[in-house]
């Protein structure tokens, strides 16, 4: 009967490690690891909580937490998590080596941003937005440069 809530307990406890790995916010990597908690502690299927709208009742479950909860009860799984768990392409991942980027930042401009291509790298670079996250460390003119080397070394 509460088969739902030990899946999304594992889950939630999936997405806190993946997120933790890639040093996300500790609140946020904290939410899921409560929500974990408190899906094993309920009496009852989530499920069931669904139904009659009572997920946001379970102390440590919000909004977007009940969102996903749902997401997995219709679907069999929550999107965030397979972006999380699914690897960055090798050309992006080594994007982490220019300067101001991490393997985290370049996680979420992949994910969360849609940035796919050097082209996009250079343009979200070109309009400051960069500066604006608090993961980047970098000077921009430093990643500008050193984004259009490595566009000008992959032309034949």
């Amino acid at each position: 009967m509460k088969e739902n809530n030990q899946r999304l307990a594992e889950l939630f406890r999936s997405m806190a490690d993946l997120l933790s790995a890639q040093r996300a916010n500790p609140y946020r990597v904290r939410a899921y690891r409560r929500a974990a908690d408190a899906l094993l502690a309920i009496d009852e299927d989530v499920a069931t909580l669904v139904e009659r709208q009572g997920l946001e009742e379970i102390d440590g479950i919000g909004a977007d937490l009940a969102k996903k909860i749902e997401e997995f009860l219709e679907t069999g799984t929550v999107r965030a998590y397979e972006e999380l768990k699914t690897p960055l392409p090798i050309e992006v991942k080594n994007w982490a080596s220019l300067p101001g980027l991490s393997e985290s930042l370049v996680t979420y401009l992949y994910f969360r941003l849609g940035i796919r291509t050097l082209d996009d790298l250079e343009k979200i670079t070109r309009s400051h937005l960069l500066r604006t996250l608090p993961s980047f460390s970098g000077s921009e003119e430093r990643l500008l440069q050193a984004v259009q080397e490595r566009i000008h070394a992959r032309k034949p």
